[in-house]
């Protein structure tokens, strides 16, 4: 079935919202106790370290935000602001120091660095077993080639919601991401492709976007741009995952809205919605990182 136009595809109202919210509380408390019951076994608790250069008032919340989740999982925080001025090569020396510190089992450092310095090189600088955001390429390659990896926390908490909604086999499925960024577009088709999906990837040149968005049993939309994906791009029974957070003008107010047109997405079978779909999952899923690289350390220190 086709739609042209909009009141034809929006009394379709069965669509199940996604709580990314409510996954990500089970999931900290999870953490929580793991981290309990490692205390009690070790005798020692993960650490991780944040770094965050300059004033950026975003940064500054979320970088506040992940030390309270870190703290409440039973975790030890580090954190390091440094001052906007920092030079590269001293905060490639903090980034040495961490790789070298045994109490520190993940390190991040914030996002967007000052235009001054490289954020590819200090990545890059990063211990790959330490990489709790995923973004070094010892960890894309893991990733690529279904070994073990620390995953960025955006599609790692999207793949979560998608097996929470389907069920732990996507064997045969068709899934269709839409954007291709290094952080969400390309490790989420890496995972779905591991899970045994057929994966599409679909960005800004491809020619017939919407055409193949609509035979997608899973959509996964990272593009940026509000309401890009309306309702006609998406298949009857379709499970959306709305990736894109967009400040936009309401009036005299401003909202955030998803990269989906949500009220067109009533005929799909379940869809996260924005706010409070796949949002809540970053930290939930940084931490659940943190945890993942406490254990491998733990291991390897075993195996030796």
């Amino acid at each position: 079935m086709q739609w042209s136009t909009p009141w034809e595809w929006t009394e379709f109202t069965r669509a199940a919202n996604i709580d990314g919210k409510a996954y990500a509380a089970g999931l900290l408390e999870r953490i929580k106790t793991d981290v309990e019951t490692l205390k009690a076994t070790t005798g020692t608790v993960p650490g991780l370290a944040v770094v965050l250069v300059g004033h950026d008032p975003a940064s500054a919340i979320y970088v506040s935000s992940k030390r309270r989740q870190t703290v409440a999982a039973g975790m030890r925080s580090f954190e390091y602001r440094l001052a906007q001025e920092t030079t590269q090569g001293e905060l490639l020396d903090l980034v040495h120091h961490l790789n070298n510190d045994a109490e520190v089992h993940g390190i991040l450092v914030q996002l967007p660095l000052p235009a001054h310095l490289d954020p590819n090189s200090v990545i890059q600088a990063i211990n790959p077993d330490k990489d709790v955001d995923g973004f070094h390429v010892s960890n894309a390659g893991r990733l690529a080639t279904g070994n073990p990896a620390l995953i960025p926390c955006t599609p790692l908490g999207c793949m979560m919601l998608i097996k929470d909604t389907l069920g732990e086999s996507l064997s045969g499925l068709h899934a269709v991401i839409v954007g291709k960024s290094n952080i969400v577009g390309k490790p989420m088709a890496q995972m779905l492709m591991n899970a045994h999906c057929t994966v599409t990837v679909v960005h800004s040149q491809t020619r017939n976007a919407a055409e193949l968005c609509r035979t997608a049993d899973i959509l996964v939309v990272a593009a940026g741009r509000a309401g890009l994906v309306r309702g006609d791009w998406i298949k009857p029974g379709a499970v959306v995952i709305d990736v894109g957070i967009n400040r936009i003008q309401d009036g005299e107010k401003s909202r955030i809205v998803g990269d989906v047109a949500y009220g067109e997405a009533g005929h799909a079978r379940a869809i996260t919605p924005v706010p409070g779909g796949v949002g809540p999952m970053t930290i939930a899923c940084l931490l659940s990182n943190t945890l993942a690289a406490f254990r491998r350390h733990h291991a390897m220190i075993a195996a030796a």
